[in-house]
C-alpha cells in the first residue's frame, strides 16, 4: 500500500523522486550507460541482426504529424518532481534538444504538429483506485493544476510546457489536446484532432518512453495510423523495479512503423539535422 496517511509506508516521496533516492544511479549503472561503453555494451544499440523485417515507412507530408506526448517541465527540467528517477536517461538521449529539433524541423516543413499533454485537478486525487504510478504521480503532485478551468498557478509549474518549447506550442497553430489522464489517448481528443486534419501519419516523441509514449504508440496504431517513434526523442525512469526506457525500446522495435533517431526523422521530414 502507498497510503499518505500510512507512517510505514516505503513508496517514494516528492522529495525523494527529486534527489532520486531510488537508487537511480545504481540502476544506471546497471544498464551500463556510463560514458565511453562501447555499442556492445550498449543495451540500446540496435541489434546487429536482427529478426524482424525493416521498416519501409515513407512520409507524405501532408498526412503527416509530429505528436508530442507530456512535453513538461516535471518530466524533462531539473526543477521537475521526477527528475531523480528520469534525469539520466533525458540526459543520456538529449532527449530535451532533440524534441526541441524536431518541433523546429516540424514548424520548418509545415507539417501538423499536436501535443497532448497530462494534467491532475482535485477532483482527480479523488480517484477510489489506482494503479502503482497512478499513486506515486498524485502523492508527489505530479502535474497539478488548480482545476480544469483555472490557469492559477499553472505558468512554470511542474504542468506547464518546457520554456525552449512555448514558442513552437503557443504559435497558434499546434494543437494542444485535451489532457490524457493515465497513459494512452483514449481520453483525450488527439485522434478526432488528427483526423479532422486528414492525418494517417504520425512521427511520436516525447515522455516518458514505456508509460504515455508508448501508450499513445499503441492506441495511434489501433486506431489506423502510422506510427514512427523517434526513440532518442524519449526518455523513462529507471528504477529497482525495471529500466522504463528499454522496455519501450523493445516494444517500439516489435510495433511500430519505424524506430527512427531524431536526425533520421528530421530526414525523412525533409530537413537537415
Amino acid at each position: 500500500m502507498c497510503e499518505d496517511h500510512d507512517p510505514k509506508t516505503t513508496c517514494i516521496s516528492r522529495r525523494q523522486a527529486l534527489t532520486g533516492g531510488v537508487a537511480a544511479a545504481t540502476a544506471m549503472a546497471a544498464v551500463g550507460m556510463a560514458s565511453g561503453a562501447s555499442a556492445a555494451e550498449d543495451p540500446y544499440a540496435d541489434p546487429a541482426q536482427p529478426a524482424l523485417p525493416p521498416s519501409n515507412m515513407k512520409l507524405d507530408l501532408q498526412r503527416t504529424a509530429l505528436v508530442v506526448t507530456d512535453p513538461q517541465i516535471d518530466f524533462l527540467s531539473p526543477k521537475g518532481v521526477t527528475w531523480g528517477v528520469v534525469g539520466k536517461s533525458v540526459e543520456h538521449h538529449n532527449t530535451v534538444q532533440n524534441i526541441e529539433n524536431l518541433f523546429i524541423a516540424a514548424k520548418q516543413a509545415d507539417l501538423t504538429v499536436a501535443v497532448s499533454p497530462h494534467y491532475y485537478y482535485p477532483t482527480d486525487h479523488g480517484w477510489r483506485f489506482e494503479g502503482a504510478l497512478e499513486k506515486l504521480m498524485h502523492k508527489i503532485g505530479m502535474f497539478d493544476r488548480k482545476g480544469a478551468l483555472s490557469t492559477d498557478g499553472f505558468e512554470n509549474s511542474g504542468a506547464d510546457f518546457m520554456p525552449e518549447y512555448k514558442k513552437f506550442i503557443d504559435d497558434g497553430k499546434t494543437i494542444v489536446t485535451s489532457p490524457h489522464k493515465l497513459y494512452g489517448n483514449e481520453s483525450n481528443d488527439l485522434v478526432l484532432q488528427l483526423r479532422k486534419q486528414r492525418i494517417d501519419q504520425v512521427i511520436l516523441s516525447g515522455m516518458s518512453a514505456n508509460l504515455c509514449t508508448e501508450s499513445h504508440m499503441r492506441e495511434l496504431l489501433e486506431q489506423g495510423f502510422e506510427v514512427a517513434v523517434v526513440k532518442d526523442a524519449t526518455a523513462a525512469a529507471m528504477l529497482p523495479e525495471g529500466d522504463g526506457y528499454l522496455a519501450a525500446l523493445t516494444n517500439f522495435r516489435y510495433m511500430a512503423n519505424a524506430v527512427w533517431s531524431t536526425e533520421e526523422a528530421i530526414k525523412h521530414m525533409g530537413g537537415r539535422a
